[in-house]
């Protein structure tokens, strides 16, 4: 399929297929098992049948679908080890890539959007989409006044198709639960929901890219190219090149892998703390690594910078990440539980009607919070599905005690956009300095010193 389908019925039609689809592989799986094939064989052909299917619909049909794909996809290395394989491949494949929109059809909202005279702005234009992306797809171009430039033009009919595909989803979402254990579906589909009119808002995109852009210009670590021009259904950016970051988890080195891991956990703590915003769609599609220092300065040959695209989807936080988070990690960490549990209830962590044991509240956060106790931390697959079947469990203890435990509304995206990164980590097996990033840029995490004038009024 070569364009965004816009009737409802259509689209539908495909997704409602995906159940069907899971119960008749069951029962061709059920059929080999009966003429003698081994279960284990049978188990992986059976996944592997049902990540190809599901994730090649996804991907055909873009817009909501392909966003769901996309965020499913950081998660990847929570499933247990004898079924990510066949999921991999097919959960990468939605990273970098999804069918083009036909040629006319591009030149059609170029010329709607930019006028008829659009290609004026151009030295160069190319028709061939260089990323296809859930709502949008990337030409590169030359601008007129000679600078390389990613030209991103927005599905016509993407607002509809993206409702249309998250509303049928919801209603099949403990269907796809099992495609990561410990993750509820539904409020991921529910709060992908709530940001589609910030998603086709390239308005919105765009002030929170030049944002960054200009906060991030020369910065050894990362860069985020500047807006060039935009208008509704069109956002002209520079151009960076680099390696897909899809590219550093199945080949890179470990150089790269540490770095990329490194500067991803940099971006996720001093975006906030210095544009005020929270870049809250951390797939690895949106990443490159860039060789090289900022230009102008000597270049050793080894050093990596952090490309950073995709501001569609941002969390405004004026102050920062909230300082209650800083706070309770630290005290976790400092093993006040007490201290813990009453920060956790005053924020709606805890329901008034709910009352829990502040030590088993602890012991459930401590393993969650390991990569910031010590100086470096190796993310890892085994790790991340170790965490997914502790609480992801019904019959342990932290599942338990997990079902009890609230997400205010206010913490729902950084909770899911934090996860999401620590996917990405795990898939790259980077070895990083987290709790380096956290005393540098999470508010809250270092305690205050107090003056003189507070020791003694204390005493």
């Amino acid at each position: 399929m070569s364009d965004l389908p816009r009737k409802a019925v259509t689209r539908t039609a495909k997704l409602a297929a995906l159940p069907l689809g899971f119960a008749g592989r069951a029962t061709w799986g059920l059929g080999k098992r009966i003429v003698g094939e081994s279960a284990e064989i049978v188990g992986r052909e059976l996944q592997q049948r049902t990540a190809e299917q599901m994730f090649k619909v996804l991907g055909e049909l873009k817009g909501g679908a392909m966003k769901f794909g996309q965020a499913l996809s950081v998660f990847e290395s929570a499933l247990p080890e004898e079924v990510a394989g066949p999921y991999r491949a097919a959960l990468t494949k939605l990273q970098e890539a999804a069918p083009p929109m036909p040629t006319r059809t591009v030149h059609t909202v170029l010329a709607e959007r930019l006028g008829t005279d659009w290609q004026d702005l151009f030295q160069e234009f190319d028709d061939k989409p260089s990323a296809a992306a859930s709502i949008g797809q990337v030409h590169r171009g030359v601008w007129h006044d000679g600078r390389e430039v990613a030209v991103k033009v927005q599905y016509p009919g993407a607002g509809e198709a993206l409702l249309s595909d998250l509303n049928q989803l919801s209603r099949f979402a403990r269907l796809l639960g099992p495609l990561v254990p410990g993750m509820d579906i539904k409020p991921l589909i529910t709060e992908l929901k709530d940001r589609v009119s910030e998603e086709l808002d390239y308005g919105l995109e765009a002030q929170a890219q030049q944002v960054h852009a200009e906060e991030f210009a020369g910065d050894p670590d990362v860069v985020v190219p500047g807006v060039v021009h935009q208008c509704e259904q069109v956002l002209v950016t520079e151009w960076i090149d680099g390696i897909p970051l899809s590219e550093i988890i199945t080949g890179g080195t470990a150089e790269q892998r540490n770095r990329a891991g490194q500067l991803l956990a940099r971006f996720l703590f001093s975006g906030p703390a210095r544009t005020g915003l929270l870049h809250a769609d951390p797939h690895p599609g949106n990443f490159r690594l860039l060789p090289g220092k900022p230009d102008g300065e000597p270049d050793s040959g080894d050093d990596w910078r952090l490309g950073v695209l995709d501001f569609g989807t941002v969390d405004r936080l004026p102050g920062g990440l909230p300082t209650p988070i800083g706070e309770s990690l630290r005290m976790t960490l400092d093993g006040e539980a007490d201290a813990v549990y009453e920060l956790l209830c005053t924020e709606g962590f805890v329901k008034e009607s709910i009352e829990l044991d502040p030590d088993a509240v602890l012991d459930y956060l401590l393993p969650i919070i390991e990569p910031a106790q010590v100086d470096e931390f190796t993310f890892t697959r085994g790790w991340m599905r170790s965490q997914a079947a502790r609480v992801g469990d019904p019959r342990s203890p932290a599942y338990q005690l997990g079902k009890q435990l609230n997400l205010p509304p206010a913490y729902l995206l950084i909770h899911r956009v934090t996860l999401s990164t620590i996917g990405v980590l795990c898939q790259l097996g980077a070895t990083v300095r987290l709790r380096e990033e956290l005393e540098a840029w999470l508010p809250g995490f270092v305690a205050e010193e107090e003056t003189p004038e507070e020791s003694a009024a204390e005493a």
